[in-house]
């Protein structure tokens, strides 16, 4: 008996070791858990963050090209303005170098005016056009950022 108590003994003794190793095993593992979880919170809220900057982004180039889209709008129409006025002065101009000699300056300076007008508009034409087509790339980027964050997104979830 005293031999089989012993054997016994022996037995408890490596199984209390063993169950305090895997005590141990357990609370290193459920360490390493809750730091894979602050972690992963803390990945997400940046995602989040990042989410809502690139919205704030969006938005913001959204109404700079609807603004651009505006003005462009407004310089075609001053445009198409201007160009029925130049070729007011025009037709005035043929007028009077027909039958008016005396006032061909002051439809010379008329017709300057117009033109002068015309290629300020054609410039500040120009300019818009270009901060539209800017803007739409922008927009063009932020879209494709969008996809790429999905595309993480994705994966992550999948990894999980």
């Amino acid at each position: 008996l005293k031999e089989e108590n012993a054997s016994l003994r022996s037995k408890i003794n490596k199984l209390q070791i063993f169950s305090e190793t895997q005590a141990d095993k357990m609370r290193k593992l459920e360490r390493k858990l809750e730091e894979n979880k602050i972690k992963e919170e803390k990945e997400a809220q940046d995602l989040e963050a990042m989410v809502q900057h690139v919205e704030q982004n969006l938005q913001l180039m959204t109404k700079r090209a609807a603004k651009a889209e505006n003005s462009a709008t407004k310089l075609k129409q001053e445009n198409a303005l201007l160009q029925v006025q130049l070729q007011n002065c025009r037709t005035e101009n043929e007028a009077l170098r027909s039958g008016q000699a005396a006032s061909l300056a002051a439809v010379k300076q008329n017709a300057d005016v117009a033109l002068q007008n015309l290629l300020t508009v054609i410039t500040n034409s120009r300019s818009s056009i270009k901060q539209l087509v800017s803007g739409a790339e922008s927009l063009q980027l932020v879209a494709d950022l969008l996809t790429s964050i999905d595309s993480i997104s994705e994966v992550s979830q999948d990894g999980q």
